[in-house]
């Protein structure tokens, strides 16, 4: 693992607040869906297929307990799996990147000329980057759309709350809850629990429905905050390579499992 990490590089690791704790599902049996459930299963995963990629500037503000981090980020998402951070410097350099991609996990700091390399599963992802997700779950996190849970074993149109009416998705090791509007699909707010976090994220969004933002939380980690988009641009095409990363000949590299 990268031995020195600055309080700059903590922020990456804070990105979406997604920082392990102990909510557990037990799996259970599969159950009959009811036609209103399944309407909204396939409206999410409509929605999910029309995404694409989306780049944006970020800016964050991460609270963990009395510690409060602002950074400015470089991010791209691209569906199914891709992603990549640049955790940028006052000068507008970046310091500390990570990439997920085809399967992989590269996280690089320059400023220790230290990367860590490894698969990019949730177990990884909750070791290396504070964010236990497989990787179309992040990217469906930052689109705004969640990725449809595999092996779906209970779906339930849950009754309205202070936050609307919502779906409850269950399968044999996430559960969603999704808050959105059933006849277009905008998520305004999903809830995951499951394996090693429980997160809610609420998003911010413009007249069109266009993500902004959004506001996190996970009480279990004792974290919360708020990420800004700036100049998003979706499905305006992000080119592969920018996903790959190979650290320098001269960087430490860690390898993990």
């Amino acid at each position: 693992m990268i031995r020195k990490r600055s309080r700059r590089a903590s922020l990456l690791v804070l990105l979406l607040a997604l920082a392990p704790g102990c909510a557990r599902l037990l799996a259970p049996p599969h159950q009959p869906i009811a036609e209103d459930a399944q309407r909204a299963l396939t409206l999410v995963a409509r929605r999910w297929s029309e995404f694409s990629d989306l780049r944006t500037l970020a800016d964050l503000d991460v609270a963990r307990g009395r510690d409060r981090q602002r950074l400015r980020s470089v991010v791209l998402a691209k569906a199914p799996a891709s992603v990549r951070f640049e955790a940028l410097s006052p000068m507008g350099q970046p310091f500390l990147i990570a990439t997920v991609h085809d399967g992989g996990l590269v996280v690089y700091n320059a400023a220790t000329n230290e990367a860590v390399v490894g698969p990019a599963t949730a177990h990884t992802m909750a070791t290396l980057l504070s964010l236990p997700f497989e990787p179309d779950d992040l990217v469906g996190v930052l689109a705004g759309r969640p990725a449809p849970l595999p092996d779906v074993r209970v779906a339930e149109m849950m009754p309205g709350d202070a936050d609307g009416p919502s779906l409850v998705v269950v399968n044999n090791v996430h559960q969603q809850r999704i808050w959105m509007d059933f006849v277009t699909g905008v998520v305004r707010q999903v809830e995951i629990t499951g394996g090693l976090y429980e997160v809610r994220v609420t998003y911010d969004r413009g007249p069109q429905g266009d993500v902004q933002g959004f506001r996190f939380s996970a009480p279990r980690a004792n974290v919360t905050g708020r990420v800004e988009y700036r100049d998003a641009v979706v499905d305006g095409g992000v080119d592969d390579n920018r996903f790959r990363m190979t650290p320098p000949e001269t960087a430490t590299i860690q390898r993990v499992r």
